[in-house]
């Protein structure tokens, strides 16, 4: 899917709904027969005795949350009572437990005992179209529309771009055949807008935005997709409409929300203000303080950054992240002491780890080894369930410091510890191969491989080093060829192999195996293994261009540094490549 198609779909779902208009933006909590809760119980009504076991044991396990129970029960009277109650209640358990197979059979069958019902027909397209058949859902979003008259076509464009070329031939066929019948519907024109954006057919979909507009002046997501589309033609205002409905709806704040994200990649400022205009209107927001801290933190504004970080962290939501980021300001004002305050308040989730490393990395700069292992130390006994990954954590930390010697005792410790972990006990191999011990690198490996013959990491790892530190090539080239048998496609891999070839002379077949990791990982010490057997096979000019685009990117290289030393090779200073990566969606 196209960046603008995922964009401009995440409209239609935030704004719209298949069978009932867009909630209010006051409206919170969930709503009465939600897919994302279990429904009311069904209907009373005489039952066969020999399913009322199965109903009242399904009930009351429903009251003790015991859902997976419930499920299994309902699912197995919904097709021998044929009760469209009945299946409607397990299609609702099944989506409130994710379970779409189940999902799928119960809907099915609700939509033959009740076809005309909208909630089962829309529940069965939006299901299909989850499975990638949206020509299949088609039919029963037009039973939806006959009912209801608010069908969420654009939903049915998800996954679009994935889509077979015939698929998507039928789905636009279909489209453009209820549009005729239906030829003010403005979810079918929003829809055929969104598939000609997906083709980059601007003019044509801004067609069709205008003929909806005219309809609904300021229906959002058209008017949200009319000012992306004219932010990739370079339009001179392209919010122009988009601001005027703000001007006339100045709360409509999810319309506005997405507005002030759009401006996030194009006019920083101007997203500074509407996130304002939001905050001020929902004080208590922390997704908008912190979402305010950041792009303040971006202006350069770090004064104003902190004070929306520390509101952020009085509020209680996302005060982890919040902490990261008051750390690595502190960090960037030269005060590491209060950058560590900080990051000792991040708790376990996604930012602990990040914290965690910054920590070390700070004491062991400040040359606090002690200090750095008597934390990591508390880590662990705090958070046994991390212990693993802080012992890794904290040799990484070590290793890249150059503190081999304190990592490989620390790695020692682990692995005594835990002598099961294959991480650690690869990081153990790796640092002994650093350290020159390739017999103890080799035990590790070897440990690691009589647990898993089918460890590729590892079958590479000790392939590569036998045939880059040793003369044992055959056995590095059985290695690393079941390595690449395990992930023929991985490029460390196919680097491997063409670096065993070209140890064993077959210079041809190692230059394949090369190219072609470098063309999916153009990292220097591929570009060096390259170069090399070019230069070695006589390829000079090219070997020449293969490095000289490398330094491009990566001018301190050591690994290309080394290996043009080695060969006595001089090559003149090349401007760096313009890397800036762009700028995301938002």
């Amino acid at each position: 899917m196209s960046r603008l198609l995922a964009f401009a779909l995440s409209f239609a779902l935030l704004f719209g709904c298949a069978t009932q208009p867009p909630a209010d933006d006051s409206a919170t909590g969930p709503q009465t027969g939600s897919k994302d809760e279990p429904s009311a119980a069904v209907p009373e009504r005489p039952f066969p005795s020999d399913s009322l076991y199965d109903l009242l044991v399904a009930e009351f396990a429903l009251r003790r949350q015991a859902y997976d129970i419930t499920l299994e029960n309902y699912s197995r009277q919904a097709p021998l009572l044929r009760d469209p109650g009945v299946s409607a209640h397990t299609t609702h358990l099944a989506q409130f437990l994710q379970r779409p197979d189940e999902a799928m059979k119960s809907t099915q069958l609700w939509v033959e005992l009740e076809p005309d019902s909208a909630e089962a027909n829309n529940t069965l397209a939006t299901l299909l179209a989850q499975q990638g058949q949206p020509v299949a859902a088609l039919p029963y979003l037009v039973v939806v529309e006959e009912q209801t008259g608010e069908a969420n076509f654009p939903m049915l464009l998800t996954g679009f771009s994935n889509l077979s070329d015939k698929q998507r031939g039928e789905l636009i066929a279909g489209i453009e055949q209820l549009a005729k019948t239906y030829p003010k519907n403005t979810r079918l024109l929003l829809t055929q807008a969104l598939i000609y954006a997906e083709r980059l057919q601007f003019d044509q979909a801004l067609e069709e935005l205008d003929t909806l507009l005219d309809i609904e002046p300021d229906q959002p997501q058209a008017v949200l997709l009319e000012a992306r589309i004219l932010v990739e033609q370079k339009d001179d205002n392209p919010y122009a409409r988009l601001e005027r409905v703000l001007k006339d709806k100045p709360d409509a704040k999810r319309l506005r929300l997405q507005y002030a994200r759009m401006l996030t990649t194009t006019d920083i400022a101007a997203a500074r203000e509407q996130f304002e205009i939001l905050s001020t209107q929902s004080p208590q927001d922390s997704d908008l303080l912190f979402s305010l801290a950041l792009i303040n933190r971006e202006m350069g504004d770090n004064e104003a950054a902190e004070a929306y970080l520390q509101q952020t962290v009085v509020l209680g939501q996302r005060a982890d992240e919040a902490n990261y980021y008051l750390g690595r300001m502190a960090e960037d004002n030269g005060n590491p002491e209060k950058a560590i305050t900080y990051y000792q308040e991040v708790g376990i989730g996604p930012e602990y780890l990040a914290a965690n490393s910054r920590i070390g990395e700070i004491l062991v700069e400040r040359d606090q080894l002690d200090r750095s292992s008597a934390y990591f130390q508390e880590q662990r006994e705090r958070i046994p369930q991390l212990r693993e990954q802080l012992y890794g954590l904290e040799a990484d930390i070590l290793t890249r410091a150059s503190a081999t010697e304190e990592a490989l005792q620390l790695l020692n410790q682990a692995v005594k510890e835990m002598p099961s972990s294959t991480a650690l006990r690869y990081a153990r191999a790796m640092l002994s191969e650093q350290l020159n011990d390739l017999e103890a690198m080799e035990k590790d490996l070897r440990i690691l491989l009589a647990a898993n013959p089918d460890n590729a990491t590892a079958l590479n790892a000790l392939g590569y080093t036998l045939a880059d530190r040793t003369t044992r090539y055959a056995e590095a080239l059985e290695l690393v060829t079941r390595a690449l048998e395990l992930q023929p496609d991985e490029p460390a891999i196919l680097d491997s192999m063409g670096w065993v070839l070209f140890r064993n002379g077959q210079y041809e077949e190692s230059v394949q195996y090369l190219t072609r990791a470098y063309a999916e990982f153009p990292d220097p010490e591929v570009a060096a293994h390259l170069g090399e057997v070019l230069w070695t096979k006589g390829d000079t000019e090219d070997a020449m261009a293969v490095w000289q685009t490398a330094l491009s990117r990566d001018p301190d290289s050591p690994i290309l540094l080394r290996t043009l030393r080695r060969l006595g090779v001089e090559l003149a200073p090349a401007a760096p490549l313009d890397l800036t990566p762009p700028q995301q969606e938002p």
